[in-house]
């Protein structure tokens, strides 16, 4: 059987009198490693879009596929909630939640509350 074969290189270390080389220690000021990429926020901060302090009080959602029967859902989150099925009962529906805008408690200003 033959002896398997070693690299040229192998077992010159040993010959030339050399030693293993150390690992690096820890690296420190411009060339240590960044944990977090520049300009990246490494706490959660709150979003700076705050908006003019309006958000959705109802929803109304509608669907009329070309030669199928229409659909409709309106939704407030005060809990009225209609659903209709039909030409007649959407355009009703529509109609309702309209009249609803001006009726729900979310929207009406309550009484003690001063204007701002």
């Amino acid at each position: 059987m033959n002896a398997p074969r070693s690299s040229p290189l192998e077992g010159q270390l040993a010959a030339s009198g050399g030693q293993l080389a150390e690992p690096a220690g820890p690296a420190t000021g411009r060339s240590a490693p960044k944990v977090v990429a520049e300009g990246v926020p490494t706490a959660v901060l709150p979003d700076p879009q705050t908006g003019d302090g309006r958000y959705p009080v109802a929803w109304l959602t509608i669907c009329a596929p070309r030669g199928a029967t229409p659909t409709a859902t309106s939704k407030c989150l005060c809990g009225h909630d209609r659903s209709a099925i039909g030409r007649t009962r959407v355009l009703a529906l529509i109609t309702d939640h309209e009249a609803h805008r001006d009726l729900c408690p979310l929207r009406i200003p309550q009484e003690g509350r001063t204007a701002a």
